[in-house]
């Protein structure tokens, strides 16, 4: 399978050289045959599972417990709107 590891770099957001490029299309090919070859063992009648090891819930039970009062949470914030805190924007708008 041929992969376009240009077009991945891109969409990942990385820039790669030539080199780099070469080197990256070989690995990610031999990745892709092995899943590939993976997927031709027969798993009839084997059971899907999503761990490959039993788990235990290893969370504490719920408890209602009392917590922080509105001023009390708010008390260290950097800045406030009323109830709430402020944060600066983060969203970057999308390029075209």
């Amino acid at each position: 399978m041929k992969i376009d590891v240009g077009y991945v770099a891109e969409l990942a957001r990385l820039e790669l050289t030539a080199e780099e490029k070469a080197l990256f299309q070989g690995q990610l090919e031999s990745i892709v045959g092995y899943v590939e070859k993976i997927s031709e063992v027969d798993v009839t009648g084997v059971e899907p599972m999503m761990h490959g090891r039993p788990l235990a819930n290893a969370f504490r039970e719920d408890e209602v417990r009392s917590s922080l009062d509105k001023e009390q949470a708010l008390a260290n914030a950097p800045k406030r709107v009323g109830d709430e805190f402020l944060l600066p924007k983060i969203v970057e708008g999308a390029e075209s």
